[in-house]
């Protein structure tokens, strides 16, 4: 160990420059990995808000003219689209349910609130995966009943109940929990209110037979179908299906069975995978620049070590003539290569944790206004230490393999022409 340190001390800005090429491979990997880690953790964030095999179907405007009808034609789906959706296609989809908004102002006592009372049907909560924190949500029986009631967020409860809403406050939240507000000129009870997501839109809700009796009497305007479904599994199953159901919907408006653009298919199964190609590809590209960066660190380790055996050849001799064995000049060489990884790599690895953290703490969860609704688009910059370790150890593996070359080459090399070199 002495030797080594000897070495080391003669030789300080190369055993530094190597030190710093090891240090900056890990660091920028571990970096690297983490700067990813918060774009991708922000997209499955975003993608975990709704149900991977659900869908939701909108109105919208035919691209090409049909059966003599021209083109540019609004279509809007009907309550009788609803009925084709659970009984024609029952093969396929579980629960079908609906969506009617319209833009209301709730207020309680003096304080007031704009926002959209989106009626839906029971199975709303399982494919937007809504959270109950107090009382329930929309249920068979207030569809059945066109019961008045309402589901407000979190924070809209906290501004009806007059207090700006934190969790110390959440007792008076909930106390508005069968209490009655004015939706216009109705009242409605609050039955449930949910967690507000962090960057959804808040809207409250309401049985989508009410909403639809009371601001949709007067028109055949189902609003949005939405549905649940199982056995389309694969990318191809999953076209096969839009295309028959499209193809369906728009026979029932007039529309040409391939005009995509006269309903438009929100599939979120697709999407999600989708989504996860791109993941991995992300993944894989960042890895690939992380690895190449950790090879210029090797790479430095390497030479490194071909420059210490050359210059310390005459030494080698002479420990030869006097007797030393392969294996000690051997175990020399490499565990001069195994130090200076080690310690270096271990610096770097500190370092690149230090910077995801700094990056977690400083735009971490950082969210950008999109008008509509705010997305999140970084969560969580970090990467898990079993991957700061590894990366550590395939660098102080790779370091040794570097030097292993140089160790037995100078392992090998006869004492006489050891004393000989210059």
């Amino acid at each position: 160990m002495n030797e080594i340190w000897q070495t080391v001390r003669r030789n300080k800005l190369r055993t530094g420059l190597t030190g710093f090429a090891v240090a900056w491979g890990i660091f920028m990997l571990i970096v690297l990995l983490g700067a990813g880690n918060g774009l991708i953790n922000a997209q499955l964030k975003q993608s975990d808000r709704f149900l991977s095999n659900s869908m939701v179907v909108f109105g919208g405007w035919t691209s090409k003219p049909y059966n003599g009808l021209k083109e540019n034609r609004d279509i809007r789906l009907h309550e009788s689209d609803i009925r084709t959706t659970g009984q024609e296609f029952a093969g396929v989809i579980d629960n079908v349910g609906a969506q009617y908004r319209a833009n209301v102002t709730v207020s309680l006592g003096q304080q007031y609130l704009n926002t959209d009372l989106c009626g839906v049907y029971p199975n709303h909560t399982q494919i937007d995966k809504v959270r109950m924190l107090y009382g329930r949500f929309i249920n068979d029986i207030d569809l059945r009943e066109k019961r008045k009631v309402i589901v407000l967020s979190d924070k809209q409860a906290g501004e009806l109940a007059a207090v700006p809403y934190v969790a110390t406050q959440s007792q008076q939240t909930e106390q508005l929990i069968g209490r009655y507000v004015n939706v216009g000129a109705f009242a409605f009870q609050v039955v449930g209110i949910y967690k507000e997501n962090e960057n959804g839109r808040a809207d409250a809700f309401s049985s989508y037979t009410t909403i639809k009796s009371i601001y949709g009497a007067s028109t055949d305007d189902a609003g949005r179908i939405e549905f649940t479904f199982h056995g389309l599994d694969t990318e191809a199953a999953n076209e096969a299906f839009e295309a028959d159901y499209r193809a369906r919907i728009n026979s029932a408006h007039q529309a040409a069975p391939d005009d995509e653009s006269a309903i438009w298919l929100w599939n979120r199964y697709t999407q999600n995978m989708q989504m996860q190609k791109g993941i991995g590809i992300i993944q894989t590209a960042l890895w690939i620049i992380g690895l190449l960066t950790l090879l210029s660190g090797i790479v430095g380790v390497s030479n490194i070590m071909l420059i210490t055996v050359k210059e310390r050849t005459h030494e080698f001799g002479i420990r030869k003539a006097i007797g030393a064995k392969p294996w000690s000049i051997l175990k020399l060489i490499i565990t001069e290569s195994i130090i200076i990884t080690t310690i270096f790599g271990y610096i770097g690895m500190l370092l690149g944790i230090g910077a995801n953290e700094w990056m977690n703490a400083t735009i971490g969860h950082t969210q950008v206004d999109a008008g509509l609704f705010k997305a999140t688009m970084f969560v969580d910059p970090t990467v898990g230490l079993d991957v700061c370790i590894n990366a550590t150890l395939v660098i102080i593996i790779a370091g040794t393999m570097a030097g292993l070359i140089p160790a037995m080459k100078a392992s090998r090399i006869r004492p006489i022409e050891a004393l000989r070199a210059e």
